[in-house]
């Protein structure tokens, strides 16, 4: 093999390459990066809490209305959850898209601690990934479009992730049933395409009524809520010790009276348990009830609770992952500016687990095995159609999330290059299933074999209507 014959199979290589990395379709995206960055700072700016995404959702919804996708608002019963379709027949792909903010995270896109003087901020940033997602949507629709190639592609407008399990709704509305596979992203600190794992999740406020009374004059003819929440939180505290290793409850005190000299004749309290097993959730769900039934019978009120999301485990296809994570690899990580080092390295000051600078220009290594840390109600849609995701660096490396640091950098230009990198892995893998069809077969066989043949989808907040005003 002369050296000559191998420069030139080098070049063959590199050239394909390189025509692989400026599609169309990627050209595009890099040239409209500085509109999706002001996309996302709007959705930043105005940082709408879970069913309260008003705007939020109308601006994604008439960007795509501008690209000729048909918009349906108002699904599932949730004002501010919508679908956008393009094409007419093929293969069905979906897209998910989130918008909401959290509450109390106000902060400025400075690296120290300052409220911008708002309730919510974007400490997930999904600012980001209901732009990325959006602008991927655009993009396939431009694929289909340019090369004839049959399929539809459509962009789920997913509200109240954060705790409102807005998509659970839409996976029981069966909004999912005609869709081949779904893709979708998250922003995080690193780049990965790795199997996700996540814990099912149920949660519900819990609400106590008891008698009002003067705290010093009569304090006997009063029967004290708050009393009935500190008992409740008192004895499912005392039940961690029995529950299984890897389980989780939180709680946080909603509302324990408004005076300390008046008995409290209302209090409410806010509960989530987790599991990486939805069943084990389900237990242990009904062991907290039980003890709220025993807080209010030892403090004679009375006790009714709401449920207000539930959400399954991710169901993992390694079929989608590899292919995702190849497309990942494809479109690499990014580099910091001199100003982008700046910023982070303020950041890291602020933190116990600062990660490398150089972290935002890798992807973590393919593993089949995710270990699970949060709930997303993206678990429920995973078990109605094959689901694939991954991660993206989006903050500074290290930040956690729902964190005023991760509020910070959302509005960064650290943000806005990890949101393309999102969009155009988006875009490269929808392509890659529109060209491989047998792919999505393949994809299919594997889900059914991880769901079981027989298995029957039952949503873990039962009948219960959209929990519209949770966040209020």
């Amino acid at each position: 093999m002369t050296n000559k014959w191998m420069w030139c199979v080098f070049l063959g290589m590199y050239t394909g390459l390189w025509a692989q990395k400026t599609t169309p379709e990627l050209q595009s995206l890099t040239k409209k990066a500085a509109e999706y960055a002001a996309i996302s700072d709007q959705i930043w700016d105005w940082a709408e809490m879970g069913y309260q995404e008003v705007q939020s959702s109308a601006l994604l919804a008439e960007t795509l209305r501008k690209q000729g996708f048909k918009i349906t608002m108002g699904v599932a019963g949730i004002p501010t959850a919508f679908v956008a379709e393009y094409g007419e027949s093929g293969p069905t792909l979906g897209i998910l898209g989130e918008y909401d903010a959290l509450p109390g995270l106000s902060q400025q896109a400075i690296p120290m601690l300052a409220s911008a003087g708002g309730v919510a901020g974007h400490g997930c940033g999904h600012h980001l990934f209901g732009t990325a997602s959006v602008a991927a949507a655009i993009e396939v629709k431009n694929f289909l479009s340019r090369t004839g190639t049959p399929g539809k592609i459509k962009f789920f407008g997913c509200p109240a992730e954060e705790g409102g399990s807005g998509k659970v709704y839409m996976v029981r509305e069966g909004l999912f049933n005609e869709v081949d596979v779904v893709l979708h992203w998250h922003p995080a600190s690193t780049h990965s395409a790795s199997a996700a794992a996540s814990l099912a999740n149920k949660s519900a406020k819990f609400r106590f009524r008891g008698i009002s009374a003067h705290a010093a004059a009569a304090p006997d003819q009063g029967r004290s809520a708050l009393d009935a929440v500190e008992a409740m939180n008192m004895m499912v505290n005392m039940m961690r010790e029995h529950i299984p290793d890897g389980s989780r409850i939180h709680y946080v005190i909603t509302d324990g009276g408004k005076a300390p000299n008046v008995v409290p004749n209302f209090a409410e309290v806010y509960y989530y348990a987790r599991d990486k097993d939805r069943q084990v959730v389900m237990n242990i769900f009904d062991r907290i009830v039980k003890a709220a039934e025993g807080a209010a019978l030892g403090t004679e009120t009375q006790m009714d609770y709401e449920i207000i999301g539930g959400t399954h485990e991710l169901l993992p296809n390694l079929t989608l992952q590899r292919m995702v994570h190849e497309k990942l690899v494809q479109v690499g990580g990014y580099s910091y500016s001199e100003s982008e080092k700046e910023f982070a390295e303020s950041i890291f000051k602020t933190l116990e687990k600062p990660l490398p600078i150089s972290t935002a220009e890798k992807i973590v290594p393919f593993k089949e095995v995710g270990t699970p840390g949060g709930s997303t109600d993206v678990g429920d849609v995973s078990f109605a159609v094959p689901t694939v995701g991954m991660r993206i660096a989006t903050w500074a490396p290290g930040t956690p999330s729902h964190s005023w640091q991760a509020v910070a950098a959302g509005k960064t230009s650290i943000a806005h290059k990890g949101m393309m990198v999102a969009a155009k892995t988006i875009t490269l893998s929808a392509i890659e299933l529109f060209e491989k069809p047998k792919l999505i077969e393949q994809a299919k066989v594997e889900f059914i074999q991880r769901r079981g043949k027989n298995f029957t989808y039952t949503p873990l907040i039962g009948d219960r209507t959209p929990a519209l005003d949770y966040r209020n």
